[in-house]
This record gives C-alpha cells, structure tokens and sequence, in this order.
C-alpha cells in the first residue's frame, strides 16, 4: 500500500500522507489541506469518518466486536481486575503493581473528603432537580475550591489532580442520590474498596449498619469497568475539545458530563427503563411491542437492542448478561417492569428477525436492569455511568494535554446569505 492518498479537485491532484495505526487502521492527513489548496476543506457531519487525534488508550472495533483498554480486552479486564485497577491503566497506561494500586487508592482516599461549602450547594437543589444536572454543576463547582490550574508539565500535580477528583466524584454521586431521597448525606467509610464505598456512600441507612452483597458488589464493579472508556465518542470528545482551550480538569469533565446527559448518549439506559414502562402502563403486551418494533411504518423504537458502533455484538453486552442474571436471582426482586425486560429479552434472542439483524440487547438494556433491581431510581442511570466514565475521561484530558494537542476549532461550510446592504427600518 502506497503511503500517501491522492486527491483530486478542480483538475489538480494534491498528495496527502496516510497515518496507520498500531491496528492497522488507516487515516488520510488532511492537517495541511487548507494551506496547500485553495482554502477546501472537508465536510463530515457528527464527525463520523474523522479522526479527531491519535490515541493510545483505548482500541474499538465495532464490526468485529472488540473494545480494548491499553491493548487489554474487555472480557480479561471485566473477569479479572477491579475498576480502580482499570482506572489506573486507562490513565497511566500500564496494569498497576500491588504497592501502586494501594499508594493510589490510599491517595484516593486522602482525597475524599468534601468541602462543605459544597453541601451546602448540595442543599441549595430542589429534590426534582435531575441528578445529571446536579452532578454537572457539582463538579463545576469543584474548580471554585480548586482554583489553581493543573501544571501539566508537572507529574506530580497532575497526579494530585487526578487522585483528588477520583476522590471527591463518588460522593457528590452518593450526596446526588441521597439528596434525591431524603437521606442525610455520608462519607463512606475509608477502610473499605473504592467501589464498596461507592455502595455504603449510596444506600446506608442513618438506622442500621450496611452490609455489603458480594453479587451486587460484582455487578457494579463490571458495569463500572465496562463503561470506563468508549474511544471518542460524544462525551470524551467533548471533554478533549474543552481541555484543548487549556481549561482545568474539572471544568473539563462538567462538560464532559452534560455531553453524557443526551437521551442519544449516557441517556440510553435511562430510554430503555422509559420504554419499559410505557409497555407496563400500556398492559404489559411483550408480544405487542415486538411486532411493533419489526413494523417498519411503526415508529416505535426497541430502545436498548442493536448498537450504532457495534454492528454484530457488543461485547459489553455479552459479560453484563450474566451479571444481570446473577443480580436479579440474588435479590428475588418482584418488579413487572423486570419481567417485562426479560420477556422482551429472551423474545429477541430467539426471533429470527432480531437475530438475523443482530440487534441483541446492549449494555445499555442490561445497566439499566441491574440499577433498577439495585433500587437506584431511572435519572440516576446517567450519573452512574459518568462515575464509571470519569477515569476514561480522565485518561482522555492528560493524553490530550501531554500530547500538546491544538485548541479545537473545527471549520464549516457556510450556507447562509452573501453580502446584502443594511436597510434602514422605516425600509424593512
């Protein structure tokens, strides 16, 4: 294969370089096209066929199925190791060592206590306030009290940067949560594991002592790890464009976090339990709505089955199944808008119209069972993924400021009126 990719405009062919990656994938450099023709430029709504950096950290393949952290697969990482170790990969690029994992999670730790000026800010929300915009705007605010900026050529500020928001991010998710339910708001407990903090933070009673369940315990952990990093999609690269104008981290990861919020983004689980019920309030027809979903003239959508990048399978989907199993077995919940999910499920696995189009259930139909079976209410399910997302974010914003990336500015094809006179409004 050539090493460069000829274009043609107007007559006049242009020579551009051609980027392979460490997976083979090839990309036309187009950085010069500008100054090297007569100010073309390209078009490509949504970005779909544009590589927006190279990035060492996480490997997608949607036809094939594959998602990997740092040349790690998926299915290893979810079997094997625990969040705050993925954590620890995606942003520093290696497997930590037993003395790093527990010098990170100590500083973590270190890191976790609140101001609280911040629960007063906490306390200043309505109880309807969605949760994803009082997360946003908590970790916003975070910058107020962090007012210094991260010197990026420094290792070990970032390091503090980054152990201090992986500190503090769990429990304004907890006081989210708690505040949504009227439960006073709590601090965990430092002797215990990130995630089984994550736990006890959310759902202690102020009455009685928490024991932690090892099947949801594991649930958690997985679907936390499978959420870590997704490439460049809506959210990081958001977060990357942001953290280009030299913005801290935390100002960085709001945006990050409203660009999670969409219905067509972090949303999807959320749309998935919205779905369900409706089909509940509308009788509960499982039958009704698959017949629904395969008329092509019905405008209903089977929220939670198929993937815009994972074209097969979704290999998320795959490993979160059994833990979905094992969840809704444990804790025997008696819950029609679960039965309803798991009737629609074990439709699709076996019609052959869903099947051939390999619209299996994602990750999104399986997160959105096991939160509402943990008794963690729909908008919260955003929030839960960002916690999940924040250390693939993370990862995402040092790469970018370690690379020295240029400020985003992306260009456009303007549409609008050529040059007019100004009319006077006694004209108009």
């Amino acid at each position: 294969m050539s090493d460069k990719a000829t274009i043609e405009i107007q007559g006049k062919k242009y020579e551009f370089p051609l980027i392979v990656g460490t997976e083979k994938e090839v990309a036309i450099d187009i950085s010069n096209l500008r100054s090297t023709t007569d100010n073309v430029i390209t078009l490509d709504q949504g970005y779909k066929n544009t590589g927006s950096c190279e990035s060492a950290i996480t490997f997608l393949d949607g036809e094939k199925g594959i998602l990997r952290y740092r040349g790690y697969s998926i299915e290893e990482l979810a079997e094997k190791a625990d969040f705050l170790e993925v954590a620890f990969l995606l942003i520093f690029g290696e497997l930590p060592t037993k003395s790093q994992l527990e010098k990170f999670h100590a500083d973590i730790k270190a890191q976790s206590v609140v101001d609280e000026d911040i629960r007063k800010i906490v306390d200043a929300f309505p109880k309807s306030a969605h949760p994803m915009g009082v997360i946003a705007s908590l970790t916003s605010a975070l910058t107020a009290f962090n007012p210094s900026s991260v010197n990026v050529d420094s290792e070990e500020d970032m390091y503090k940067a980054i152990v201090k928001i992986l500190g503090k991010f769990p429990v304004l998710v907890a006081w989210t949560f708690r505040k949504k339910n009227g439960l006073p708001l709590d601090y965990g407990d430092k002797n215990l594991g990130y995630v089984e903090n994550i736990l006890k933070m959310m759902f202690k009673q102020p009455n009685e002592d928490y024991k932690i369940n090892p099947i949801v315990l594991n649930a958690l952990d997985k679907l936390l790890i499978l959420h870590a990093d997704h490439e460049q999609n809506c959210s990081t690269s958001t977060v990357r464009i942001a953290g280009s104008s030299h913005v801290g981290l935390f100002a960085s990861l709001s945006t990050g976090i409203s660009a999670l919020w969409g219905p067509l983004h972090g949303g999807a689980n959320q749309a998935v339990l919205e779905m369900l019920e409706a089909i509940n309030v509308d009788g509960g027809d499982t039958d009704k709505y698959m017949a629904k979903a395969k008329d092509r003239e019905d405008p209903f959508r089977l929220m939670g089955f198929g993937h815009r990048v994972y074209k097969n399978f979704d290999p998320r989907a795959k490993i979160i199944k059994k833990a979905a199993d094992e969840v809704l077995n444990d804790l025997g919940v008696e819950d029609k808008i679960l039965d309803i999910a798991k009737a629609l499920e074990k439709e699709a696995l076996k019609d052959s119209y869903f099947v051939e189009r390999k619209l299996y259930p994602n990750v999104d139909f399986y997160s959105g069972i096991i939160y509402r079976a943990m008794g963690i209410p729909t908008d919260m399910f955003t929030v839960m993924f960002a916690l999940g997302r924040l250390p693939g974010w993370i990862a995402q914003w040092r790469e970018m400021r370690l690379n020295k990336e240029p400020i985003g500015r992306p260009r456009q094809i303007y549409i609008g009126e050529t040059l007019r006179p100004f009319k006077n409004i006694d004209k108009r």
